[in-house]
């Protein structure tokens, strides 16, 4: 029996290239193009907005991340998923948001999409799992992106099932502004594990910050409720109720950078310690 996933983003869009990949021979390299957002107008003495009378071409860049197309379950992080999409639309869209000197700290970067769109920006500290061929996609994905990558990317290994803080996770926590995950709620021991190394990361830290978390609401069909079901994102919501953690849905109502599908079913939404 095959128990192999496949992320539904490659049915959407047509990602190939002819680039060929380095780590893993059975690996592929997409392309992933997005547009610059248009920079701030110019200001004449008085403040007056000075208006450009010819209008100028957009301007699109391209991310080469080489993936694995399928996977067990368990090694769904060398995929590209959706969620690392609209996560990296919003961080260009609040590339200004947060000081330049602080970190932003992504748990679960799988193939270093999103550590690298973030690194356009900020100092990055990306933290996964250190299996399979992970850590060697993340450091090949970093090199193929260089001219795009500003800010140092720092790759640590974190399992949310041992809560073993990195230490350098710990001597900066104060200097991280934002912490980002994405597509991490799939598997409900996986959900229980992520949400209680939130909670200690968000607890520990001497400075008010929050986690920003973006995944799809996947629905199955079953006969017990004779409907379709999201039992996975059910789950994540009953534990969240539990924790001492507060939930709130932020609107995708941002523009969008990358090309992929923003469904219905996509979750965005920001965590923190309940008051």
């Amino acid at each position: 029996m095959d128990n192999k996933v496949t992320s539904e983003i490659y049915n959407e869009f047509d990602y190939t290239s002819p680039l060929k990949p380095i780590i893993n021979t059975e690996n592929v390299v997409s392309k992933f193009r997005f547009k610059c957002p248009p920079k701030k107008p110019l200001t004449d003495k008085d403040g007056d907005i000075i208006v450009c009378r010819k209008p100028k071409k957009e301007n699109y860049r391209i991310i080469q991340i080489e993936h694995s197309r399928r996977t067990a379950l368990d090694l769904v992080g060398l995929q590209m998923w959706r969620g690392s999409l609209l996560l990296a639309d919003w961080l260009i869209f609040n590339s200004d948001k947060f000081p330049k000197d602080n970190f932003i700290l992504e748990l679960s970067g799988g193939v270093g999409f999103t550590a690298i769109v973030a690194s356009m920006f900020y100092p990055v500290i990306c933290t996964d799992v250190e299996k399979g061929d992970l850590f060697q996609l993340l450091n090949g994905n970093i090199k193929r992106n260089q001219l795009l990558v500003r800010n140092p990317i720092h790759i640590l290994n974190l399992d949310f099932f041992t809560q073993i803080i990195p230490s350098f996770v710990v001597e900066n926590l104060d200097k991280i502004s934002v912490i980002l995950a994405a597509e991490v709620i799939y598997d409900d021991e996986l959900t229980d594990a992520f949400l209680r190394t939130v909670e200690h990361l968000l607890s520990v830290s001497s400075t008010e910050k929050a986690l920003y978390l973006t995944f799809e609401r996947r629905y199955v069909f079953t006969i017990e409720d004779c409907d379709a079901v999201a039992p996975c994102f059910e789950h994540f919501l009953r534990q969240i109720h539990l924790s001492k953690l507060s939930y709130e849905e932020i609107p995708l109502d941002f523009p969008q950078y990358f090309e992929y599908d923003r469904i219905k079913q996509m979750v965005f939404c920001k965590l923190k310690l309940k008051v």
